[in-house]
């Protein structure tokens, strides 16, 4: 029952600076690894999808309108606002 609870958690949204993000770096900015080599053993240990599909690369660049999931949390990568 733990694990349905988890995939139906609503996505956490993750606002770019730039262009990209290595997808190792956004696991530990967003707190789903708590270090970048636990970020890079997840994804090394084939519990990353970007986009529903297994991603392997520890250093792949996310862009915005792409979305990551691990452990049952799912993360929403947007382009950053413009300051208003």
């Amino acid at each position: 029952m733990d694990a349905a609870r988890a995939t139906c958690a609503p996505p956490l949204d993750f606002e770019l600076r730039g262009e990209f993000i290595a997808l190792d770096a956004l696991l530990k900015a967003t707190g789903l690894a708590p270090s970048g080599g636990a970020a890079k053993a997840m994804v090394a240990d084939g519990r990353v999808q970007v986009n529903g599909q297994l991603e392997l690369r520890k250093t792949c660049k996310i862009r915005a309108g792409q979305v990551v999931a691990v452990a049952g949390a799912h993360v929403r990568v947007l382009s950053a606002t413009a300051p208003g």
